[in-house]
């Protein structure tokens, strides 16, 4: 298995502690990108204090905040990959999401004959390259672990075989389940400060869709819209490191250097505490995917920012604004009434398929039965409409 990041090995946790709990399974864990990183809070250490055996660290990153490094960083992932497998020779690789890290690992399991199990396929978000980085390892994967029924039959659409498309759920919500999440006071303390007025849970990513520099003009609006509410206490968590994403992390950090009786930047809250923020804070901002897998099950409300999240199945919790001031301002004030919050008494989480903690093992359960004795094979499926229309477009060509 792959983790990339601190959000994918959040969403991996319980599907890692199953593989690693079941004598008939080996868990093989390979960690790169930011979790070897300093600058973004060195996040393998979490893993290691976890209880999990790192068997391979491929260091990718570059210290620079461009596309050209982006780029060069897919070159040494793929680079690292082809190593790996062909030293390790897993039976199956498990990718989850849409990282740029994790399509050349994709392409060296293919050329290598490794069977690919994506999870968290089928979605979109129109605003970031993950749009393409996620529906390319969904052709380069052999079995599919979709989080909604939406989202397995996109895969179907796209040709992939129905008996190998899985709709489990997110197993990232199993936490919510299996964890305990810290109280009110723990979490003050976690936090390293008191939780007395409204606070706001912000991560705002780079959108690496847009063109240059439009992720600081909407980074410049959000803070202004903070600005207008000087009673509401801000939690920030870095941004990840896509194009852009240091010089968010540098403005961020100035800014709540300004407004340290309010602000603080965190490089990583970890899965337990940035859940027990979910639970226990007044209001979610910025443009991450949590808030729309994750923060429906606290009945949270989400402001979310631009286009980055475009197209991405949302509960009705999620406020989705433009990415300029007067727009987030007033989608942050809707947030905060009390007649919106009331209004999501109730919510149930469209990605908590089961609500029984159980996906990471229906997953893994499922992993356990896939044949491995054959030899890889790619099938495209074509749907009946799709095959009518091209036989109508040869007809008409012929005649």
């Amino acid at each position: 298995m792959l983790t990339t990041t601190r959000a994918d090995y959040g969403l991996l946790y319980w599907l890692l502690r199953e593989i690693e709990g079941d004598p008939e399974l080996e868990l093989m864990l390979a960690v790169t990108g930011t979790h070897l990183s300093a600058e973004f809070g060195s996040t393998v250490r979490e893993i290691e204090k976890d209880g999990f055996t790192v068997r391979r660290r491929m260091e990718i990153l570059l210290s620079s905040d461009s596309r050209l490094a982006m780029t060069k960083a897919m070159g040494l992932a793929l680079l690292a990959s082809g190593d790996a497998l062909a030293e390790d020779r897993p039976d199956i690789v498990v990718v989850l999401g849409d990282r740029f890290e994790i399509v050349p690992v994709a392409l060296a399991a293919v050329v290598q004959g490794i069977p690919v199990a994506h999870l968290h396929g089928g979605e979109t978000s129109q605003g970031a390259l993950d749009e393409y980085f996620r529906h390319a390892v969904t052709k380069l994967a052999t079995f599919h672990f979709p989080a909604t029924e939406v989202y397995r039959r996109r895969i179907l659409q796209m040709g992939e075989l129905s008996d190998a498309t899985f709709n489990y759920g997110a197993p990232g919500l199993d936490h919510i389940y299996r964890g305990e999440l810290l109280d009110r006071q723990a979490l003050t303390e976690a936090l390293g400060r008191p939780l007395i007025r409204p606070t706001a849970l912000i991560t705002y990513h780079p959108v690496t869709g847009e063109i240059e520099g439009s992720s600081a003009a909407s980074l410049a609006a959000l803070l202004e819209a903070l600005d207008a509410f000087d009673g509401l206490d801000v939690v920030f968590t870095k941004a990840n490191a896509d194009s852009q994403g240091r010089s968010i992390n540098a403005h961020l950090a100035e800014w709540c250097r300004q407004r340290s009786h309010r602000a603080q930047l965190h490089d990583n809250l970890g899965q337990r505490v940035y859940l027990s923020c979910l639970r226990h804070l007044d209001v979610m901002i910025g443009n991450s995917s949590s808030g729309l897998l994750e923060a429906p099950s606290f009945e949270l409300p989400v402001v979310n920012i631009g286009t980055r999240q475009e197209g991405r199945l949302a509960a009705v919790n999620v406020i989705s604004v433009d990415n300029d001031f007067e727009a987030i301002r007033a989608g942050i004030e809707q947030a905060l009434s009390a007649a919106f919050r009331e209004s999501l008494k109730g919510l149930k989480n469209p990605y908590d398929r089961y609500a029984d903690g159980t996906a990471s093992h229906r997953i893994k359960e499922r992993l356990k039965k896939i044949p491995l004795d054959h030899p890889l094979k790619k099938r495209f499926v074509s749907a009946p409409f799709a095959e009518s229309a091209c036989e109508e477009a040869v007809c008409s060509k012929t005649l």
